[in-house]
């Protein structure tokens, strides 16, 4: 077993917080080792143009909503409620569109909030619309906001686990569960 050129853990424990950087940099298992290049920048575009048609989509939603809303109902600032609400997935889907961008870890935060916050507004618009206007949140439920919030969850995952794998910290066949945040 050859072990020239080889750090030892003394070695190791000497170096500067830019020497370890510098050493793990230079450690990562290339991107392009783990995905195609072209399906990678075909996904991203794809994702990109999904998060800021949909921002610039919830727009008019926004003013339609918070012009027809009634202003009294059976729960208080109901049209404070729901605007404020859809203004929070926006900033979101903003979010994730300007980090996914500028190629960002925190992606990874931002799509799975945008996610769940898709969820629960399917839920909400669900339980809440009345008989007159249930088949309009049924179709955008189950054709607009699970979907997309279908494919921010699983991209964020798909990022950790990218992330992770280039820092051969998770091995191919393993789960982002049995991952440890710290070794």
């Amino acid at each position: 077993m050859m072990t020239d050129g080889i750090l030892t853990d003394a070695q190791i424990a000497v170096l500067t917080p830019e020497q370890r950087r510098e050493l793990i940099s230079r450690l990562e298992q290339p991107l392009s080792e783990l995905i195609d290049p072209v399906f990678l920048s075909r996904v991203r575009r794809i994702r990109l143009s999904l998060m800021i048609g949909c921002s610039i989509g919830m727009i008019p939603w926004i003013v339609y909503l918070s012009l027809t809303l009634p202003g009294n109902y059976v729960a208080h600032n109901w049209p404070v409620t729901w605007v404020g609400f859809d203004i929070l997935l926006v900033a979101f889907m903003l979010a994730t569109a300007v980090l996914g961008y500028l190629r960002r870890q925190l992606l990874t935060f931002a799509a799975f909030t945008s996610g769940v916050l898709l969820i629960c507004d399917a839920w909400f618009d669900l339980m809440t619309a009345g008989p007159k206007d249930l088949w309009l949140s049924v179709v955008t439920a189950l054709l607009i906001e699970v979907p997309l919030a279908i494919f921010m969850i699983t991209g964020a995952q798909r990022i950790v686990r990218l992330t992770m794998m280039r820092l051969w910290r998770l091995d191919p066949g393993m789960r982002l569960w049995q991952l440890p945040l710290f070794p």
